[in-house]
């Protein structure tokens, strides 16, 4: 009879150890690579769903969009032809006048608020007159107008005959379509004139006097 007699080393525990432990982990990484392999796939399997739910969607809208357009042209033939079909209306004239307004007359004083009346013609109108609120601003000249405004030139220079001097202002504005003159004059006296006086002109004439003489002599 044969006895082995088997003696285990220290170190021969420690490979022993070892290799339980690479078997641990070739088992664990098997599992793991399984694992990611099956992520994958659905992974995949998901990809390919939404790329035929887009397309999907792509082609509903394209059929969408073909189909609004059939219906928009069948729209607009029907309008035409309606539109041959039906009769032209006959536009109704209005048998009123144009409104022909009055001089704005202020509530208090020559100028401000104030009040003018309107007034137009016609047998079917239903309403002929009507009263409309106005302004007349306070700096305009009202001898031309209390609508009117005028720009003036610079006075002219004065006329001796008549100790006035002028100047003439074109229409600048016109409210309430006031019926305006177009160009206007304005005069205001001149005011002193120096006058020469008579004892220094008979003093002219003396000396003048003298001189002849004595060219005479």
């Amino acid at each position: 009879m044969i006895i082995f007699n088997l003696t285990i080393k220290p170190y021969d525990i420690k490979s022993a150890r070892q290799m339980a432990v690479c078997e641990v982990l070739h088992k664990l990484l098997d599992f793991v690579m399984t694992d990611c392999k099956r992520e994958l796939i659905l992974v995949e399997r998901q990809d390919r769903r939404m790329q035929s739910q887009q397309y999907l969607q792509q082609r509903r809208k394209f059929a969408a969009a073909f189909l609004a357009f059939i219906f928009i042209l069948a729209a607009v033939d029907t309008a035409e032809a309606g539109k041959k079909e039906k009769p032209e209306k006959k536009v109704k004239k209005s048998d009123c006048g144009e409104w022909q307004w009055s001089v704005c007359v202020p509530t208090s004083g020559d100028c401000g608020l104030g009040t003018r009346e309107g007034t137009r013609s016609g047998a079917e109108c239903k309403q002929t007159m009507k009263t409309q609120r106005c302004k007349i601003p306070c700096n305009w000249k009202k001898q031309f107008g209390a609508e009117c405004k005028y720009q003036f030139q610079a006075w002219g220079e004065c006329d001796l005959n008549t100790a006035l001097k002028t100047r003439t202002g074109s229409l600048k504005r016109a409210l309430h379509n006031a019926d305006c003159q177009k160009t206007v004059t304005i005069s205001k006296p001149c005011g002193k004139l120096t006058k020469p006086k008579p004892q220094a002109e008979s003093k002219k004439k003396k000396k003048e006097g003298k001189k002849q003489e004595k060219m005479l002599d």
